[in-house]
Parts: structure tokens; C-alpha cells; sequence
């Protein structure tokens, strides 16, 4: 068989299967829970869906090229003055933490500094000088 008519007969099929579906509308279910489900229809249809012109100013609440409204632009106000100050909170955390962590290797770096120095004054030192600090020029 051609590929063109196993799609055609399966679409046939389908086609064929849609349309049995959509007219059966009966539910096997005993005749008290059938007549309540009668009564119940209705209120679950209106609960569902609603009018047409309803449903066409629902999703056209207003055109592309016409104004917000003001509670419109106070949602987004909103959203981006939050938005900005998560951002500014975000980097502020980080640069706080950069500072943190150039201080601390700061500290350890002048520690270092100070006792490579410590070490070599005590290792050239030759008993004549007072040391270092003592004599110092006050100037």
C-alpha cells in the first residue's frame, strides 16, 4: 500500500471516530444519579463557560494599540521596582562579599609582609643597633 492512502485511511478513521464521539452524550450511569446529573447540568454548564460576548471582551480587554489602564501600569510599576531592588540587594550581597574577601587577603598578606621582615631584621641584625623600631629618625 502507498504511503498517501495508509495516511488517507487513518485520517478517515479519525475523522469517522470524532464524529461518533462528539454525538454521544449519553453516560451509563442508574437512572437517580442520571436525573440528578440532569439537574446539575445546567448549573456546571454556567459554572464552565460563559456568555459569547462574555468570553470575546474577556480576552479582548483592550487592543494593542491602545492605552493601559491605570491598575495595568501600577502592576508593573510594581513588578519592576521589586525586580530592581532584588537586583540591587543581589549585588550589594556580592560586593560585600568581594570586600570581605579582599580585606581578609589583605590582612593575611601584610601578615606575611610583617614576619618575612621580623625574620630578616632579626637574621641581619648584629648586636651594634638598637633595633628597628628604637631607632627610627623622628623627623
Amino acid at each position: 500500500m502507498d504511503c498517501r492512502q495508509v495516511l488517507f485511511l487513518f485520517c478517515l478513521m479519525t475523522f469517522g471516530l470524532l464524529i461518533v464521539l462528539e454525538r454521544g452524550d449519553t453516560v451509563a450511569v442508574g437512572s437517580k444519579k442520571a436525573a440528578a446529573g440532569e439537574l446539575r447540568k445546567g448549573s456546571v454548564k454556567k459554572r464552565i463557560f460563559m456568555q459569547e460576548s462574555d468570553a470575546s471582551n474577556f480576552f479582548k480587554k483592550r487592543g494593542k494599540r491602545s492605552t493601559k489602564s491605570r491598575d495595568e501600569l501600577n502592576a508593573e510599576t510594581r513588578q519592576m521596582l521589586a525586580a530592581d531592588e532584588q537586583r540591587r540587594e543581589y549585588y550589594k550581597e556580592q560586593r560585600n562579599a568581594f570586600e570581605n574577601f579582599v580585606e581578609e587577603e589583605r590582612d593575611e598578606q601584610d601578615e606575611r609582609s610583617r614576619e618575612q621582615i621580623e625574620q630578616w631584621r632579626e637574621y641581619h641584625y648584629d648586636g651594634l643597633y638598637p633595633p628597628y623600631l628604637y631607632s627610627r629618625h623622628i623627623v
